[in-house]
């Protein structure tokens, strides 16, 4: 088990020598990952490690933040998140991860929390269907029935309105696509959750641990771009000639 933290930057698109086409979410470590605590079952119970992420400033600190991160030698940090099922053995205090630990091909879970909705209905906020519209009807964006009468209470799990979104989510099997280490980036195959700059957690599948062959990607250079525009002109003038 690994595990990283990272920020959401947005969706893209790459592709492949032979052309196919692949959206991927692009994760950025702007800050190197540092171990700030390890766990172990002699003292805690469990072996875990803590991580923490995104550098603040130490005016932004309180004095237990400062006494806990001192330990590990590091600055104050924003973030922190536990990682469970790894050796601790391989890790020591104040380490620090960076992307090169994920390869393309590995197949990751990823944590996030989803854009909040607010307050909304059971039509958005569980795909009901709305009644008739007619004016006739008088029952049009209705939660529907509340269940039978013997019981005279609504039944727990009854869908009605309330508080949507902004919840912790987290999306499996997804697979990496490429490791950009110069940059610090990871390009993950498909959507992640949470809004651009939002935190994700990414870690080893639980589920599926077959790595996964990846094609080449095709890599496009300005000056390529640039020639072929040229030529693509250059035929169209011809043509209209």
């Amino acid at each position: 088990m690994k595990g990283i933290l990272a920020r959401k930057v947005g969706m893209t698109q790459v592709f492949t020598e032979s052309g196919v086409l692949i959206p991927v979410t692009v994760l950025e470590v702007s800050t190197n990952n540092v171990v700030t605590q390890i766990k172990t079952k002699a003292n805690d119970g469990y072996d875990a490690i803590q991580l923490g992420f995104d550098t603040k400033r130490e005016k932004l600190s309180n004095k237990p933040e400062m006494g806990h991160v001192k330990k590990a030698n590091t600055e104050p940090k924003r973030f922190f998140r536990e990682l469970r099922g790894v050796n601790v053995e391989d890790y020591t205090l104040g380490q620090e991860i960076k992307v090169d630990i994920f390869e393309a091909g590995e197949i990751v879970d990823v944590t996030g929390t989803s854009k909040g909705k607010g307050f909304q209905g059971v039509i958005k906020r569980f795909n009901q269907s709305r009644g008739p519209m007619g004016h006739g009807s008088q029952y049009h964006r209705g939660v529907g029935s509340m269940g039978t009468l013997r019981p005279m209470r609504v039944f727990k799990g009854k869908h009605l309105p309330g508080h949507m979104g902004n919840e912790t989510v987290t999306i499996q099997n997804l697979e990496i696509i490429k490791v950009d280490t110069e940059n610090s980036l990871i390009l993950v195959k498909g959507n992640v959750p949470g809004p651009n700059k939002g935190l994700v957690f990414v870690k080893s599948a639980i589920k599926n641990l077959n790595k996964r062959e990846v094609e080449t990607l095709k890599s496009y250079s300005q000056k390529e771009e640039v020639v072929e525009e040229t030529e693509a002109l250059s035929s169209e003038s011809s043509q209209d000639e």
